[in-house]
């Protein structure tokens, strides 16, 4: 670099620019006030008169100043350079806050020595030195991006991608400054390696502000001091990863990589020397100083490519950084042409211009070494193994012989790379085995070797037998086989370095992901300040701390495999750590994309953006290795998960060690109830997975056993680590030890089952095995149970559950004990015990969720009162001997419930996140209440009405909770179904309260009592429904976070079970009566269906294939044991014996195994719901309705409680003025509650805001287009172009997201509305300002209207859309508004579709493929299989192949034609969007399921093909002259050529005959547009024969060959039914057959010469028919294949066959016609009218055309018929052979060309349904008119006169026809 200052320097002064500049000035305040000051005069000097000095001026000084120039003298900072201030200005307070918190270390708790500690420091470790290496690669290519886009002018430089690269250093560096105090604490610093970490990390942020003070626009600093400072922060970075110990290991890399590019400087200043020569000798000023800019230039772009290199170097590993640096490459190649350019238009020294050429050469040789060093970074890296190069040629060879079936020449051609490619893996194999000195290794490469060289001899000697016979399909079999077979070789052979390779790409996947991950975390903590929309920003909250949690993981895999390339477990261990990744990734991509448009800082939103987009092709990158891997491993995963389980047995072990020394410490972040909440959520987790390996083990699947072993093992990790932190966090050791003893046993346990599961696989169908899964599988969850016992509190609850067992034993005495009290005390102390029963079950419920100590209070004086009760209940018992017995069942009622609820507590306190919990919690509670009541009712005798308001008075106190704190769902009722409720029971409660008052007055107790009782139920029902209420209006706030419905109802299993377990202990209890056993099978078959319904959704619903086959297998199981339990109940219900209650007893046992199997899987957290969570925002606007509710619980009670006394009383006149004022607050409280239901709908108040903010938007964009309209909107030139389009795309594809989520609210989802349209309305805003930025930058007037009009409609059409939501507002009974949101949403689609197109296409005329990228990285939602695999396999072919086209097309316009690569890449997108579309659905019809995984994985192969393809494009269309991106675009076009050449090969595996069939139809259509062409040529008399010979020459092959091919279609026919392989061989064979037909009749028909033309297309038209009837009976055979003999496509197949031989039979006439002159027009004739007649019945079929005509077109086509039918009266009228055969011909064209257009035309989109069917008549008339035309010929034709007349007949009917064409014609034209 210093080479090309110097020479710089050395141009002469005369062509150097000079720059002058005033004196720096001083910068102060402007001060106001006038110049014309008056004059002063003063008085002299008090000392006398001054003194003069008199001398000479010193000599002139000359001062040079160099460096920054004044800012006054400087333009105006520009908009964007403004904005990019105000980055930096940020930028730089986050960097000083860095430098400040890098001040210091973090502090961490003291860590145990035990194993899980230490493994804890590891992992933080290695995550840390991930993240840090991760953002030092960001910095280090954000610094090379702002050296490579502030290399132009400054009117040139995009400052909104400036100011992105500024804020991705600023967030990264603030990120890794927390980082690195971690690491650095983490970190041994007895040397001080800490310290020095900070002290790097510092330097490494002083670096950085360096930088951002000199790329200031303000400043104006020298561009060497950019890039000064941009080698400072590489020297910064590369201390810090070595420091840390990150440094990138292969030095010799990176020196040759600074070797190359000073060798690149070095270049560059001879060429800059030899333009320095040129510039002399211009004569021309102007060109002169050209050739110095472009030097200068060049010079420039050198020293940045030096400072880039210097910059990335460090970090050169990441894809990003080698981006960066082969961009400043290409900015040199960009100077380097311009300069040559420039030389060669400044003189015409040929001498001169020869030495810069070769300059310039040597400096394009440069740079290409140097980018083609970068470029194959990876194989740099270290040696894969020494077979990688041969085994990949091998596997892409052999895919290349698979895919050239029927072409033997290039299969043979394939052969001999594959024999050469074999002889060297052989060579290399033999090589190692003899320097091997271990003589079994030895042994078994010698093995392999010869393995493989006896597959190479088999494939040499078929590849000879197929260049010998190249037609014989036999031959080129055997070639495919032995090339099969020397594959599976191959794999075996080079087994190891094959997996290595995969594995190891598997590595670098998962390291791009973690590391794109953490970037897009880092990107949206920085954009959280700006966003805003809450929403989007908590979604993108969530999803980033969803990655979070799952990128330690990810990393420890990667790590661990790196550091164990041969361990098979650490592989695995990675595979399932970027299984787990994937879905989490995915999610935060679209959380990204969604938050994008509304961050208001341009450059946040834009790193936003990138990093979404790199996170998706990284995920991409990741999905496709990982399924490579995978299959590659091969099923190992019981042993793996086995030895995790061992693993996690160790830990615990030590664990316990350190608890007995007293040094096992809780680990940072851990804390007593976290942890406690952890273990009980992992507990369900882990039996979940425990009930589906057992499931899996049974069936004998190894592949789903593995996967349930893994996820099992998993879940057993995050217990162990939960137990773990329990015990830590405990103060108690001995609770401690018992806490890792349970655990141990856990594990202990599940090894056990896991190895059992592995013995059930070996030993399928064996009894005994399957018994040991299932004890030791109830060992293990009866360890988990003890293990969730040990928590805190939870041993209270057990024993207060205990003492609730022991007391309820008094119950089963015969004889109860002799009464102690009178009848009054027992009543009185009855009732005293249950009002503090029903109190302690309050404080239970209030304690569950709070501490444990509080938790463990309560149950202990619950079990206490309990007792207390059951005592008074056995008392009261006493008394009542009529009815004991039922009070001694209501008392077990009472137990019953009593345990539910402590069980109930039990859970929530566990696990207070799970779904329900608290509702299932409150159910419990007033199912105490209830039967406390029940027995308060039967027992006591107190006066009148006195009971039943004290039953409805606790019924009121058990229903009080539910407005504590209404955040979960208390029924399942919508908000329109509660106003129902709270309208229609208040005239029940009304009718109720009066009855209360009226019964009072005339002492009727028991209507009183009646009354009391229907109150109180309305009032219950009130309660609910404003909780219900409630929870709906905090929910739908925009600002509260809506819940997910889970993939079941834990809740409805849970009831399901606990229903059908008492139906079958009433089954078989001998005291059931028939109707009780009637009664519990009607309950068992109501819910286990209702159990088989919940799975059979379940798994439709969910993607995990392992969980579908898991919930479709247990309602098997449920189904089944159902079915035999209700055979023994109809014997049971016929006979009551002893015998068949114990047949019904033993069949219940496998129906609650079943059930409670299937319970505990689907109890997994992971299917569960995830709750909402109500905002503040939310809870306010809950208020009113739950204020109103408790003053009408409050005021009811009262009203209760002076009803109770005034029964007694009813002639106190005070209290019945106190019932009239609480009935008064009641009537009040109840209509204030109706009320604020009715103003609190949810989404009214929000839909309001959102139209009146899009209706803003609206006026803005009428703004905006009449100041396009008179040429005044103002430009923006604070973004890019570029940039704004990016927003305005963005906007449009959120918008286009939301559509069906807003109309689905609107129809029926009440509580979701207000979510949706809030959202959707927060897009228009950002929408509206791109669209109005992107169109002031338009320089085409229409360009700019047609955005601005399309804004517009799109806004209005969301504006329709609103209106019709808050009219429908989400009320599923709105049926007359469900149309309207129907319409508007359909507009608004169309909206969004055409504004797309318009950008798609201002897109790819630019070259941004941006949108394109992400098209094809979208998966979309799997859409459900419709049809058959023959289907989507055609439609994948078709696909594929246009893919293929295009590529080779976009290879030919990268030299030719640049500017049309970006419509050709918009091609490629969409044909790829088809076919992965087909791709899904053939991947899950294809079977087997290896052949679906097959097509999967290649199809998104092919996506990433295309996805390089179209970057390549979108670059080469930027830069048309860049020879690296040309370079780049073939070999990404050559590589989609192959990739598409797989995906076929996979089809081909997937039905071979289907695709042979699909093969022979393409053979077919191109046989048949040849035949066009030779009519064409005949029929203009062209068509002559080479040599002297005879039509009879050929008449026996034609004959001979059309039998052949008449035996074919009978192959072709049967092979529907048989096989794949007879479908193929009949497929092939009868395309080959009719390949000769067609060579044979082209000879006959040419050997005639062309003095007979019309015969000659006479007999072509014959053949063409044949292979038209051929091409629809191969399509039909493709359909037809596999199918049943019933089913409708084999009728189709076989009408099919017979059109067949009835044009072979044609065919054959016609040829025995051509020798007979005196039947040629006859049998012309008879052809034409049968090939008409199968024309119309392809036009009568339903199929739609697959494109559309003008009606122009159409009408034109009617032309022809009417010269036809002229041309068939006259050959009607002259009866001449030449005149008929004429009017075959041309008769046959004209009404073919009608058919095709009449219905292409009836099908345009334009066309409505009436005037569709009306075209469609004619045209069917119009035909068979002419047929009737055709056929009085042809009679007169047979010498019957009389049918002359007849013709006339026929001509006058079917001009009817003809004219009634066009007009219709006209009329579709006038709608069109």
């Amino acid at each position: 670099m210093k080479s090309i200052m110097r020479l710089l320097s050395s141009i002469p002064h005369c062509i150097r620019s000079t720059i002058l500049q005033q004196q720096f000035n001083r910068v102060g305040r402007v001060e106001h006030g006038s110049v014309a000051l008056p004059g002063i005069i003063r008085s002299g000097s008090i000392g006398g008169p001054d003194t003069f000095n008199v001398g000479t001026m010193p000599s002139a000084q000359q001062q040079i100043t160099t460096g920054q120039m004044h800012r006054g003298h400087m333009p105006p900072l520009s908009l964007a350079q403004q904005a990019l201030m105000g980055t930096i200005n940020s930028s730089m307070q986050a960097v000083q806050q860095a430098q400040a918190d890098l001040g210091h270390v973090d502090n961490l708790p003291p860590l145990g020595h035990d194993l899980a500690s230490r493994v804890w420091v590891q992992n933080k470790v290695d995550e840390s030195k991930h993240e840090i290496h991760s953002q030092v690669d960001a910095i280090t290519a954000g610094t090379a991006s702002v050296v490579n886009l502030t290399a132009g002018e400054p009117t040139e430089t995009d400052y909104t991608a400036v100011g992105c690269a500024i804020t991705t250093i600023s967030s990264n560096l603030t990120e890794m400054s927390k980082g690195v105090k971690l690491l650095a604490a983490l970190m041994d610093d007895e040397v001080g390696s800490g310290h020095k970490l900070m002290g790097a990390a510092r330097m490494l942020a002083g670096a950085v502000s360096d930088l951002l003070r000199s790329v200031e626009p303000a400043a104006a600093e020298p561009r060497q001091t950019v890039l000064t400072a941009a080698g400072s922060i590489g020297q910064a970075s590369g201390d810090l990863l070595r420091h840390m110990g990150e440094g990138e290991t292969d030095e010799k890399f990176q020196d040759t990589l600074m070797n190359l590019a000073k060798a690149v400087a070095n270049a560059a200043a001879m060429l800059v020397l030899k333009a320095k020569n040129v510039a002399q000798v211009a004569e021309d000023t102007i060109l002169q100083n050209r050739v110095i800019a472009a030097a200068t230039q060049c010079a420039l772009s050198t020293s940045q490519l030096v400072a880039c290199t210097k910059v990335v170097s460090p970090t050169i590993s990441s894809p990003v950084c080698q981006e960066q640096l082969v961009e400043a490459g290409k900015l040199v190649d960009r100077s380097v042409e311009t300069c040559v350019k420039a030389c060669r238009s400044a003189s015409d020294d040929g001498e001169l211009l020869k030495q810069v050429g070769a300059a310039a050469g040597v400096v394009s040789q440069a740079l290409s070494d140097l980018l083609q060093h970068v470029r194959h970074y990876a194989s740099c890296g270290e040696p894969i193994g020494r077979y990688d190069q041969a085994t990949d040629t091998i596997m892409n060879v052999t895919e290349n012989i698979f895919t050239s079936m029927g072409d033997a020449g290039e299969m043979v051609r394939q052969a001999r790379v594959l024999a050469q490619a074999t002889s060297d893996l052989v060579n290399a194999m033999r090589s190692d085995a003899e320097a091997e000195v271990d003589v079994d290794n030895s042994k078994k490469l010698l093995a392999a070797a010869k393995l493989l060289a006896d597959a190479t001899a088999r494939m040499v000697e078929a590849a000879k037998g197929a260049a010998a016979y190249p037609e014989n399909e036999d031959q080129q079999q055997r070639l495919r086989e032995a090339a099969e077979g020397l594959r599976v070789a191959t794999n075996a052979a080079a087994q190891n370095a094959i997996k290595k390779k995969l594995v190891n790409r598997l590595e670098i996947a998962a390291k791009q992901a973690a590391a794109a991950a953490t970037q897009t975390i880092a990107a949206a903590q920085n954009a959280a300040a700006s966003n805003k929309n809450t929403v989007s920003h908590q979604q993108l909250v969530h999803s980033c701390k969803a990655v979070a949690d799952s990128i330690p993981q990810l990393v420890q895999g990667m790590r661990s495999s790196q550091a164990q390339p041969e361990e098979l477990g650490a592989q695995l261990v990675l595979i399932m750590a970027s299984q787990s990744f994937l879905q989490p990734g995915s999610k935060m991509v679209t959380s990204a994309k969604s938050a994008v448009p509304t961050v208001a800082d341009q450059a946040a939103a834009m790193q936003l953006g990138q990093c979404a987009k790199n996170l998706a092709t990284c995920l991409a990158e990741l999905r496709t290795a990982t399924q490579k891997a995978h299959e590659a491993c091969g099923p190992l995963e019981i042993d793996s998960a086995l030895k995790t389980v061992q693993t996690l047995k160790s830990e615990l072990q030590d664990a316990k060690m350190s608890v007995i020394d007293g040094q096992l410490k809780p680990l940072p972040g851990e804390t007593l109830e976290r942890c406690a909440q952890d273990l009980g959520s992992t507990s369900k987790a882990v039996g979940s997975s425990m009930a589906q390996l057992l499931t899996c083990a049974a069936q004998g699947n190894e592949h789903y056993t593995g996967v349930a072993a893994r996820e099992t093992a998993q879940a057993l990790r995050t217990l162990a680590q939960a137990a773990r932190g329990v015990a830590a966090s405990t103060k108690e050791p001995q609770a401690a030890a018992a806490m890792l003893d349970s655990a141990q046993c856990v594990m202990e346990g599940s090894a056990m089952l896991i190895h059992e599961a592995h013995q059930a696989l070996v030993h399928p169908g064996d009894a005994e095995s399957q018994q040991r899964l299932a004890q030791v599988a109830k060992a293990v969850s009866h360890s988990l149970n003890n293990c969730v016992n040990c928590l805190p509190g939870q041993k209270d609850v057990d024993m207060a559950l205990r003492s609730i067992g022991e007391a309820s034993k008094k119950l089963l005495v015969d004889i109860l004990p002799p009464c102690s009290k009178t009848f009054q005390e027992a009543q009185t102390d009855l009732n005293h015990t249950a009002a503090e029963l029903n109190h302690s079950a309050g404080e239970v419920v209030h304690s569950s969720r709070g501490t444990s100590s509080q938790l463990a209070a309560a149950s202990g004086k619950f079990s206490q009162d309990f007792d207390e009760f059951l005592d008074a209940g056995i008392e009261m018992a006493g008394h009542t001997q009529e009815d004991q017995i039922q009070v001694i069942g209501n008392l077990k009622n009472i137990s019953m419930a009593s345990s539910k609820l402590l069980l109930a507590a039990k859970s929530l306190s566990v696990d207070p996140g799970a779904a329900n919990a608290k509702n299932l919690l409150a159910v419990a509670a007033r199912a105490v209440t209830e039967s406390i009541n029940q027995l308060i009712t039967l027992c006591t005798q107190q006066a009148a009405g006195q009971k039943e308001c004290d039953n409805a008075l606790r019924e009121l106190e058990a229903v009080r909770g539910l407005l504590d704190n209404p955040n979960e769902p208390v029924n399942e009722l919508s908000y329109f179904r509660l106003f129902f409720v709270h309208v229609s029971l208040p005239q029940v409660l009304g009718e109720s309260m009066a009855g209360i008052s009226q019964h009072c007055k005339t002492g009727d107790v028991v209507a009183f009592g009646e009354s009391v009782g229907v109150a109180s139920k309305a009032l219950c029902g009130l309660t609910e429904a404003a909780g219900q209420a409630s929870y709906l209006v905090g929910v739908s706030d925009p600002n509260s976070q809506s819940g997910h419905e889970g993939l079941v109802d834990p809740i409805q299993f849970a009831r399901a079970h606990q229903a059908i377990q008492m139906a079958c202990q009433n089954l078989v209890d001998p005291a059931s009566s028939p109707s009780q056993v009637l009664s519990a099978a009607t309950i068992v078959a109501k819910h286990t269906s209702a159990l088989c319904n919940a799975c059979r959704l379940a798994s439709s619903k969910t993607s995990n294939p392992v969980a579908r086959r898991q919930f479709v297998q247990s309602a098997k199981e449920v189904a089944n044991t159902t079915a035999n339990l209700v055979k023994t109940i109809k014997a049971l219900d016929g006979d009551f014996s002893e015998e068949n209650r114990n047949r019904c007893r033993i069949a219940t046992t496998p129906l609650l195994e079943a059930v409670e199997n299937l319970s505990t899987f689907a109890n997994n957290p992971e299917f569960a719901s995830i709750p909402a969570q109500i905002s503040n925002e939310g809870s306010a606007a809950q208020e009113p309705i739950v204020r109103s509710a408790r003053s009408m619980l409050d005021s009811s009670t009262y009203l209760l409680e002076t009803a109770r006394s005034l029964v007694l009383n009813p002639k106190d006149p005070p209290t019945w003025s106190i019932l009239a004022g609480h009935s008064r607050t009641v009537s009040d409280s109840i209509k204030s509650l109706i009320t604020s239901i009715r103003d609190k709908a949810p989404g009214q108040r929000e839909c309001d805001y959102s139209i009146d903010n899009i209706n803003k938007c609206i006026r803005d964009i009428e703004q905006a287009s009449l100041a396009a309209v008179g040429q005044t909107l103002p430009c923006r030139d604070d973004i890019s172009m570029e940039a704004l389009q990016e927003q305005l795309t963005s906007s449009v594809q959120e918008i286009g997201h939301l559509i069906d989520p807003v109309s689905t609210a609107a129809r029926g989802e009440a509580a979701q509305l207000g979510h949706k349209v809030t959202q959707l309305a927060s897009y228009f805003d950002p929408l509206i300002v791109a669209s109005v930025g992107l169109a002031s930058k338009l320089q085409d007037h229409q360009q700019q209207m047609t955005i601005l009009d399309q804004t517009k409609t799109l806004s209005e059409s969301a504006l329709q859309m609103l209106y019709a939501a808050k009219e429908g507002g989400g009320n599923p009974k709105a049926s007359h508004t469900h149309d309207a949101i129907s319409e508007a949403a359909q507009l608004m689609k169309e909206a969004v579709d055409d504004i797309m197109v318009t950008l798609n296409e201002a897109a790819s005329e630019v070259g941004m493929v941006g949108g394109m990228v992400e098209s094809i990285l979208d998966e979309g939602t799997p859409p459900e299989p419709e049809g058959s695999f023959v289907d989507y396999q055609t439609t994948m072919v078709k696909f594929s192949k246009a893919i293929a086209i295009t590529a080779q097309e976009m290879m030919t316009k990268s030299v030719t034609c640049p500017e049309e690569l970006g419509g050709l890449a918009s091609q490629v997108t969409v044909d790829y969007g088809q076919l992965a579309h087909q791709g899904r659905l053939a991947a899950a019809t294809a079977e087997p399921e290896e052949v679906g995984f097959q097509i999967r994985t290649r199809v998104q192969e092919l996506g990433h093909g295309c996805i390089y393809l179209v970057q390549k494009a979108g670059a080469l269309q930027l830069s048309p002259t860049d020879s690296f991106s040309k370079r780049e675009l073939i070999e990404c076009a050559r590589a989609v050529t192959e990739k598409v050449s797989l995906v076929l090969s996979a089809l081909q595996a997937g039905n071979k005959g289907t695709q042979a069939c699909i093969t022979a139809a393409s053979a077919v259509s191109g046989i048949i547009a040849d035949l066009d062409t030779t009519i064409m040529f005949a029929s203009a008399g062209t068509l002559n024969p080479e040599n002297e010979e005879s039509f009879a020459d050929h008449r026996e092959s034609i004959l001979k060959t059309a039998k052949a091919l008449v035996e074919d279609t009978k192959l072709l026919v049967a092979g529907a039914a048989s096989s794949q392989e007879k479908l193929a061989h009949a497929a092939q064979s009868s395309a080959k057959t009719i390949t000769q037909l067609t060579e044979v009749v082209k000879l006959g028909a040419t050997s005639m010469g062309s003095e007979d033309p019309e015969t000659q297309v006479v007999l072509i038209n014959a053949v063409r028919d044949v292979a038209k009837a051929l091409a629809e009976l191969i399509g039909a055979t493709k359909c037809a294949a596999g199918k049943p003999a019933d089913d409708p496509s084999m009728y189709q197949l076989k009408s099919a066959a017979k059109v067949m031989v009835t044009n072979v039979t044609s065919l054959l006439k016609t040829v025995k016609a051509v020798e007979d002159e005196a039947t040629r027009g006859t049998r012309a004739l008879e052809a034409t009218i049968e090939c008409i007649k199968q024309e119309l019945t392809v036009f009568q079929s339903k199929d739609v055309p697959d494109k559309s005509t003008t009606p122009e077109e159409f009408i034109r086509m009617t032309k022809g018929i009417t010269i036809a039918t002229a041309k068939a009266v006259a050959a009607g009228n002259s009866a001449q052979q030449e005149d008929v055969i004429a009017t075959a011909n041309l008769s046959r064209k004209a009404i073919s060309d009608m058919l095709t257009t009449c219905k292409q035309a009836a099908h345009h989109p334009e066309v409505g349904e009436e005037l569709r069917s009306r075209a469609l008549q004619y045209g069917s008339e119009c035909t068979n008119g002419y047929i009737n035309l055709l056929e009085q010929v042809l009679q007169v034709r047979m010498r019957q006169k009389q049918h002359v007349l007849e013709i006339c007949f026929c001509v006058c009917s079917l001009s009817v026809f003809i004219t009634a064409l066009p007009m219709c014609c006209v009329k579709t034209s006038a709608l069109t």
